[in-house]
């Protein structure tokens, strides 16, 4: 009944105020919370010119209001985005939160006892989500968890008198489940403690007796289990000897089947119904040779809706639970389809729509009529974005075979609008590792291929999510670099492509993707112009020995153990910091003072390592940031510095 989403959150960044220090040689500004090393003064004609781009939103969708109040939704007016209620479709946006942090979750009771709703808030970027009680009655929100440990995925039960969640708060280091009674929300029962990956609470049975909890390993492993809450017993659904993904969603309403994705036995993540008694499990979407992203189904548990991620493109679907029989919704905008979730008093189901065209937005679909009604407009700041870059795929071949053809690999091509070539291009590419780029509407991408004249392209190398499990696996451990040669294959495509310039290329990326362009810029340094790196690592072995203890495993199991000592030299002998005298071109070096993931030690260590190299960085830190800067005024100036980098580094030079 609830959606489970394990993908890492978009990243965005930066700030800069002009004040002078020289330290050793480098320019350096440190005002408020931003640090800037070697970064310049923005010139006025990028700073006017980028301002309109900067002044889009767009809206996300948290739940329904009770007694069909409306909806509760997440949009940014001020510097951070924070909750808000709309009343009626196309009503205004009343906001509710103020706080300096970011607040994009609300889930409400379902009890009419308790007039609120559940929501999460960190500090800084640190990523410790703290869990909060919002009362609607009197507009005021109260903390419920520990506030030092890290708080997500709150479930309520069906009467809306409980909840459970996932924390950190028993050793910093395991996610356990706890329960929460809302006579005494502060007090949390543990529930489960067995430790060993990320363990999730995702539906109560339809009698609010039993749990279905996920215990999540890595992209490649997870398991499914039923928790009776009297017994506190755990019976496992899915076979423990076998490496697969299998992830239970929900209850049917007679609490005797349970409807799960998994790609056991199958290439892609495939939705399958369990029968609790016989033990079976019935494969439900085999046509369907993609993976079932979100599931979920409405409070009587009679209808459910899933999407498909088909080739980067989201696809809904609508299921009859009684005979399993599903159709896919027609007519719908092409891009992505996200935060589905049904009406509980009628046959309408809230989605977020987003395309390259239209920022993210909420809608209901009438599962009757199959009419789709809009909830929110979000502002694109006066731009015709009908003239924003589409995306068109593209498969290159890259350096191994496949059943003894040549493997290729897919990628989007964004490309400036009525632009003569050869055009310089920027290689953008994902985190994850087992991210995904899919299009969507990009203010950044619009401005670099509108008003720059450069392309984008974004390739989805080995180890992307989306393209099936075998794809998934292929750079893991001692592979790892072979994602790395997909890279240089795509350069090679692009060099014999006359619409692109070969001899202006950069590569861009966070957070793994960082590490991407890290490795690129070593191992490609006489193919590319520049590199911005974006809270990458630099270093397997100090990366997987800082980053917070509570995601070592979920790492190691990714990118290999470096307490083996093969591995550890391994990983050691791939990792940019120890290739530093084979950086020729210049990088820009962005990073987040309190990021768990990617710990600031692994760019300050990445630039000082150039510096002593005597290669040319810039680099900019934010205090008040973690993985990724969530803050406007922070993520605006990262823009207007990327934007004047590669104006200086990949068309001036």
């Amino acid at each position: 009944m609830k959606n489970f989403n394990f993908y890492l959150k978009a990243i965005l960044f930066c700030l800069f105020i002009p004040f002078f220090n020289s330290v050793e040689g480098q320019i350096r500004r440190e005002v408020g919370n931003m640090i800037l090393e070697d970064v310049p003064e923005i010139p006025e004609d990028i700073s006017s010119r980028i301002q309109q781009y900067q002044n889009t939103r767009s809206a996300s969708f948290a739940d329904w209001l009770p007694n069909d109040g409306g909806i509760l939704i997440a949009t940014r007016f001020g510097n951070t985005s924070q909750l808000h209620t709309v009343n009626s479709p196309g009503g205004a946006r009343n906001q509710i939160t103020f706080f300096d942090e970011p607040v994009t979750n609300g889930s409400f009771s379902p009890s009419p006892d308790h007039n609120g709703f559940l929501f999460t808030k960190d500090i800084g970027g640190n990523e410790f989500d703290q869990i909060y009680w919002y009362d609607m009655n009197t507009r005021n929100a109260e903390m419920l968890s520990d506030g030092a440990s890290r708080n997500f995925g709150m479930s309520w039960s069906n009467k809306g008198d409980q909840f459970a969640f996932t924390s950190s708060r028993r050793n910093k280091k395991d996610f356990d489940i706890y329960i929460s009674d809302m006579k005494s929300p502060k007090v949390a029962t543990l529930k489960v403690d067995r430790g060993s990956g990320y363990w999730v609470a995702v539906d109560w049975s339809p009698d609010d007796s039993k749990l279905i909890v996920i215990q999540y390993l890595s992209s490649t492993k997870s398991n499914s289990y039923i928790l009776d809450l009297k017994t506190e017993g755990l019976t496992q659904i899915n076979d423990a000897k076998t490496e697969a993904v299998f992830l239970a969603s929900g209850w049917d309403k007679t609490g005797k089947k349970i409807y799960a994705t998994t790609n056991m036995g199958r290439e892609f993540n495939t939705l399958v119904q369990y029968d609790v008694s016989s033990k079976k499990i019935e494969y439900i979407t085999d046509d369907i040779p993609w993976d079932i992203d979100e599931f979920t189904t409405n409070t009587s548990r009679t209808k459910a809706a899933f999407t498909v991620n088909e080739n980067g493109f989201s696809q809904l679907y609508v299921m009859d639970i009684a005979t399993n029989a599903y159709k896919k919704v027609p007519n719908l905008p092409v891009g992505q389809i996200n935060a589905i979730k049904f009406k509980p008093s009628k046959a309408e189901l809230a989605m977020v729509l987003n395309s390259t065209e239209t920022p993210g937005d909420v809608y209901a679909l009438n599962l009757n009529s199959l009419k789709m009604t809009r909830w929110t407009t979000s502002e694109v700041g006066g731009l015709d974005t009908s003239l924003f870059p589409k995306p068109e795929l593209i498969n290159f071949e890259t350096f191994d075979k496949v059943d003894g053809k040549i493997r290729t690999i897919p990628a989007f091509v964004y490309k400036p609008l009525n632009v003569e070539g050869p055009l310089p291009v920027m290689i953008s590419i994902h985190g994850g590792p087992e991210g995904q780029h899919t299009p969507s509407f990009s203010s950044f991408y619009a401005f670099l291929a509108n008003e720059m004249g450069i392309a984008i392209i974004a390739p989805n190398v080995r180890g992307s999510a989306g393209y099936g499990k075998t794809f998934l696996k292929l750079d893991n451990g001692f592979n790892r670099e072979d994602s790395v040669k997909d890279i240089g294959k795509l350069i090679e495509w692009i060099e014999n492509n006359p619409d692109f310039d070969k001899d202006k290329v950069a590569v861009f990326g966070g957070s793994y993707g960082g590490y991407m362009v890290l490795s690129s810029m070593y191992n490609f340094s006489d193919k590319l112009k520049c590199g911005v790196d974006i809270v990458g690592i630099s270093n397997f072995v100090t990366f997987l020995e800082n980053t917070e203890a509570y995601r070592r495993d979920l790492r190691r199991a990714e990118y290999g153990d470096e307490r083996d000592p093969e591995m550890r030299t391994y990983l050691e002998s791939i990792s940019p910091t120890n290739h530093v005298t084979e950086f020729k071109s210049p990088l820009f070096v962005i990073q987040g003072a309190n990021d768990p993931r990617v710990p600031a030690s692994e760019s300050e260590q990445m630039v000082k390592s150039i510096r002593e190299n005597n290669g040319k960085v810039w680099y900019m830190l934010a205090k008040d940031e973690g993985h990724g800067f969530r803050k406007k005024e922070n993520s605006d100036r990262m823009t207007e510095a990327v934007a004047v980098f590669l104006q200086e580094h990949l068309l001036d030079e």
